[in-house]
């Protein structure tokens, strides 16, 4: 029998590190295979008609939301460019004839004159009534009626005047007494409240009615007239 010159030669992992090993082999032929599933026609059609309603949702929130964006930028500057404005008043003129006698409260007489402003370019002001009263160191010497009621036009002027006179004022010999002493001083203060009930009227529709308030604040010198630095001063103005 004839040798072979030939060696045997064997191979090792380090030759082929990549090669894997029997238990290897054995362990992935073990392990089951994942399945392919293959959907249905049926189930193609849900994805199909399901993205297709989330499309028309998204399209019809997208309207409403432009909409209602739209309405609202509408609303806000419909508000403020009719939103009203509260009157504005300042006091004229103011005159208490008989403070330079000392016997003056027999004749006792108060004449005042304040200039009414709706500044509102296009929202008019009923004035359903309107009483004006005096106060004297907080205590009130008079009160009466100013105004029958009116409508003012939006950007016009009203002149409110009256006189109180006898019939009108509670002045007696002590609170004319107090009005020497402040003379005296050379100014005498008085307070002129002037109250409203009044309705603001857009186009065609009414609000609700308000009560509006006017304090004005005067001060007249010893002659009975009033002092030039309070003049056409701006009453302040609140609603109740």
């Amino acid at each position: 029998m004839a040798r072979s010159d030939r060696l045997p030669i064997r191979y090792t992992l380090q030759d082929y590190p990549n090669q894997p090993t029997p238990q290897a082999q054995a362990q992935a032929q073990a392990q089951p295979q994942p399945i392919k599933r293959h959907h249905t026609a049926r189930y193609y059609a849900h994805r199909v008609r399901e993205s297709f309603t989330n499309r028309v949702i998204k399209i019809l929130c997208t309207i409403f939301l432009s909409l209602l964006l739209f309405v609202g930028i509408v609303l806000f500057i419909l508000w403020l460019s009719l939103r009203p404005h509260r009157p504005r008043f300042h006091i004229v003129d103011f005159i208490v004839p008989g403070l330079s006698q000392p016997s003056g409260f027999e004749n006792a007489q108060i004449t005042f004159n304040v200039t009414d402003r709706n500044s509102n370019p296009h929202i008019g002001i009923y004035y359903d009534s309107m009483v004006g009263s005096v106060f004297y160191k907080d205590q009130q010497i008079g009160s009466a009626p100013l105004m029958d009621p009116f409508y003012q036009e939006p950007k016009t002027t009203t002149i409110v005047y009256s006189t109180f006179g006898a019939a009108t004022l509670t002045v007696n010999s002590n609170r004319w007494k107090e009005f020497m002493d402040a003379r005296q001083q050379g100014t005498v203060i008085f307070r002129l409240e002037i109250t409203s009930v009044i309705r603001f009227k857009v186009t065609t529709w009414d609000t609700k009615h308000h009560k509006l308030h006017v304090n004005c604040d005067v001060a007249v010198g010893p002659d009975g007239t009033i002092l030039p630095t309070w003049r056409n001063k701006k009453c302040p103005v609140y609603f109740s």
